[in-house]
This record gives structure tokens, sequence and C-alpha cells, in this order.
């Protein structure tokens, strides 16, 4: 991962205490089949402002999509931009935001990637981790990884490979539109995070969760600006 030219370099024992915490949480995730009847659905989204960061949670019902609570948090980063660690600068305040909600979710959908990351710890295995809850990650852009391009139909999918290891999914959400990519976070599967993207994707190219977090970014940045 190139470091951006415009940045001073960063202190390499922040780099080191980071890579050593990333290994523990790495060594931590849990993919499997999903042992819960899903009936709350979580999305979760960030966005950057300036030196602060603005974190959103929406809680659905699933099925029908409907939904039951949005929060967010609004505070200073505490972390300079990283390559490869950018889930650090964004957990201590998606953390704060869970704990607004009143309707724990069975299963949080994350803007960002699960183990699709070069170094197998996204956002969305991160936070799984650190809430012990089943995670997966669905995102915009690819991160790391190879794939050939899924067929333009919604519904199409092309698995996302690293080093041999199949890490994420490339799923066309919706007819002729970039595709997605999925990826299991924490204690889920590859399978189900797949299934569940596609059943939440009913207009968009996102899936409800993530798209609605999004949304309410948009909305609540307007209290904070």
């Amino acid at each position: 991962m190139a470091w951006p030219p415009h940045l001073p370099p960063p202190d390499p024992q922040v780099v080191k205490t980071l890579t050593e915490q990333q290994e523990k949480l790495r060594q931590q995730v849990v993919l499997r089949k999903p042992d819960f009847e899903l009936k709350l659905l979580a999305g979760c989204d960030s966005s950057f402002i300036g030196e602060n960061i603005l974190s959103v949670f929406v809680v659905l019902r699933y099925p029908g999509l409907e939904l039951v609570e949005s929060v967010w948090n609004y505070s200073p980063v505490e972390l300079p931009y990283i390559p490869g660690f950018l889930a650090f600068r964004e957990t201590p305040n998606l953390l704060q935001a869970y704990d607004k909600l009143q309707h724990p979710p069975d299963l949080i959908m994350v803007d960002g990637h699960g183990i699709a990351h070069p170094r197998r710890l996204g956002i969305a295995s991160q936070l799984g981790v650190l809430l012990n809850k089943p995670t997966m990650g669905v995102a915009k852009k690819v991160l790391t990884g190879k794939y050939e391009e899924p067929a333009m139909t919604k519904g199409s999918l092309s698995p996302l490979t690293h080093r041999g290891e199949h890490i994420g999914n490339v799923i066309r959400t919706k007819d002729k539109v970039k595709p997605v990519f999925v990826s299991p976070g924490h204690l889920m599967d590859m399978e189900s995070a797949t299934s569940i993207a596609l059943a939440t994707a009913i207009k968009h190219k996102l899936p409800e969760p993530t798209r609605l977090a999004d949304h309410y970014a948009e909305v609540y940045k307007k209290e904070v600006l």
C-alpha cells in the first residue's frame, strides 16, 4: 500500500503498536455459519469531517427492513491517517455510537470490508471482535485481491481472491451498476453474508442497512456543521 506523498511519514512506534494490536485482533476473528435467528439487522457508516468523525448506526427489522431506530456520535479523531489501519480511526467513535442503541442487533452490516483486507482485519472484522457480535462488510471499492467482473445482471457474482484465499464476493446488486464487495467480518460465513447482502439490496446498489446509514450520516451532518 503506497504512502500518500502529501502526508508526513507515520511514527514508526505507532505503526508497530497498531500492527501488534491488529494481529491480536485478527487471531480472534471467527468465521462460521451464524447460529442466530436474524430479526434485527444494523447498518453503520462513518464520515470524516475535518479532524472529527461522525458515526451512524441504523437498526432495521428483518426481513421487512422497516427502520427501528437510528443513532449517531460525533467526536474528534484520535489517530492520524495511516494506510491499512483506517479501522483504528473509525472504531472508537463507532463503539460510542453503538452504545446509544436501544435495540441490540443480531447482525451488523458495516460500510467497509471484513476479511477482504491485506491482513484479514477490515473494519467489519475489527468491530465484530471488539463487540463480540456477528458482522459483515459491504464495500463500494476493492481494497485488496483479484477478481473477474461478474455478469451485468442482479445476483451475479465472482470470487475475490488474495494469495490463493477466497476473501470475499464481488456482487452485482442491481442490473448494469458497479458491483459491491462483500466479505464476512466476525461470527459469519461467506455464504450467509452474500445472501443477506443480496436480500437487502432491494432497490439500490447498496443494501438497505448501509445505504440508510449513509443517508442518515448526511442528515446528521447538518446538526454538527
